[in-house]
């Protein structure tokens, strides 16, 4: 049975998961319990044995600064490491910046429930009117990305994100785990939730397949 090690790590707190709002493609940094998150996640994964080879991000500062702390902590600042926008968090559109708490009053608890926790319901899209649009499409870092600005999501639902990460886990990062390499993404809570439900359903239809993960 083929046997294959990754690590699917969401990055520490930032500043919005404490004010409990949207935070989503907004470029937030860790919080100061964010990066003692981090630290703490390194170290276990250090006690743990864990020797990586590789790291693959998003390119939201929140998931590259716990990749920073987390090899801090466990010695490995030299692995090599990769940022790419397919690992970005799911894009809430005109939710993004909105306390949850006020989505559910001016929305119904179970419209916010369906926009979030549903699998294929996109939330309405973010238009050049939201406070975010232009800090989020003016951002250097999206021109740098595998497809044209225009063609970068406006909101997404989680099979969306799953749709858009696919070709860079399939490209990208699934032959170097298959080549036996152990790898460590740090990205978000919507796409490693998006990426382990894939992973997930290949362990169901290929019992030849053996994946070993730790999830935090």
């Amino acid at each position: 049975m083929a046997k294959f090690r990754l690590i699917l790590l969401r990055h520490g707190e930032g500043a919005w998961n404490k004010e409990n709002r949207f935070c989503s493609w907004v470029d937030q940094k860790l919080s100061s319990d964010g990066v003692k998150e981090a630290q703490t996640c390194g170290r276990h994964l250090k006690a743990l044995g864990f020797e990586f080879d590789l790291v693959f991000t998003s390119i939201l500062s929140r998931s590259i600064q716990t990749a920073w702390y987390v090899l801090e902590q466990m010695g490995q600042e030299w692995v090599p490491t990769e940022a790419s926008w397919r690992l970005n968090e799911r894009h809430y559109g005109a939710l993004i910046g909105l306390n949850r708490a006020e989505m559910a009053l001016n929305h119904g608890e179970e419209q916010v429930k369906r926009w979030r926790r549903s699998y294929d319901v996109t939330p309405p899209p973010i238009t050049e009117s939201h406070p975010y649009y232009h800090e989020i499409y003016n951002d250097r870092r999206y021109k740098h990305c595998d497809v044209p600005l225009e063609k970068l999501p406006k909101a997404e639902s989680l099979k969306e994100v799953l749709d858009r990460l696919l070709p860079y886990w399939n490209g990208r990062i699934a032959p170097e785990v298959k080549r036996g390499k152990t790898v460590l993404i740090s990205a978000h809570g919507n796409s490693t939730r998006a990426l382990l439900k894939h992973l997930e359903s290949l362990q169901v239809s290929r019992h030849t397949i053996k994946w070993q993960w730790t999830t935090s």
